[in-house]
């Protein structure tokens, strides 16, 4: 076997090639490249049964060597980055290990997706996908808000954004309610929170509430062009407004 690895720190190379030497229990067959412009000479003159890449590089990022060279073996993306991105290579069924990651973590993902890969339903990197990577990573490093912390009279607690379903004004405060149906009070404005959440994700549909397109359920016309819409863990639809509901199409699509 013989392996491409894209890996700008020393460390992380070194920690790739022991987990390797002990899977393959050999001296593997590979080739290094630090930068953009290396991983592209290699992959133009050589052929690989596996690449293991990270995803920023000394002089860019390792999409563009895969945007602009045509090749035909699996990946695996070995990263510190996650939330967006993370999300983004789970939906288009690439393989990623989040840093730090174990031996054991390391083997599990090499042996899924060497089964995928012979078996042919390995999803290959095309344009249309990288372009998504990209503006995932564009989205995770704007750095919108990753959790809420919740003050209890017991202690504090903290809120995942990503499992928020909805998140609805009262007064001067909010309300967040979970896919489960669990309430969290939030001590701020709704036009606050809006800002700090990612709008590909999020959707203000009228002035007191915000949804998460994770976990609309259902959603149906309605009079004076509106939208009925039903979130998990919501027992009662919600509602665009009028004005709301034209930008609301073109998000969901």
């Amino acid at each position: 076997m013989k392996i491409l690895i894209l890996e700008d720190e020393i460390p992380a190379y070194q920690k790739l090639i022991s987990y390797l030497e002990a899977y393959f229990d050999n001296e593997i067959i590979h080739d290094w490249a630090r930068s953009v412009i290396d991983g592209k000479t290699f992959l133009e003159t050589n052929t690989y049964d596996l690449l293991l890449s990270d995803i920023q590089l000394l002089d860019g990022l390792s999409f563009d060597i895969f945007d602009s060279v045509t090749f035909d073996c699996p990946i695996i993306f070995c990263s510190a980055h996650d939330e967006y991105l993370f999300q983004a290579f789970n939906t288009n069924g690439i393989a990623y290990i989040l840093k730090p990651y174990s031996q054991n973590d390391f083997e599990k993902t090499l042996q899924k997706y060497q089964s995928l890969f012979n078996q042919g339903s390995y999803k290959k990197l095309d344009h249309s996908t990288i372009n998504i990577l990209k503006s995932a990573l564009q989205e995770e490093q704007v750095q919108y808000k990753k959790r809420f912390v919740i003050k209890r009279t017991n202690g504090i607690q903290l809120l995942n954004v990503l499992d928020i379903s909805m998140i609805e004004a009262s007064g001067d405060f909010c309300v967040g309610v979970d896919a489960n149906g669990k309430k969290y009070p939030i001590s701020q404005k709704i036009g606050v929170i809006t800002e700090q959440l990612s709008p590909k994700n999020f959707f203000r549909i009228n002035r007191s509430q915000i949804i998460h397109i994770k976990y609309i359920e259902t959603i149906e016309n309605h009079f004076k062009n509106r939208l009925l819409i039903k979130m998990k863990g919501v027992n009662d639809k919600v509602m665009t407004s009028s004005s709301n509901t034209s930008d609301f199409r073109k998000w969901i699509e």
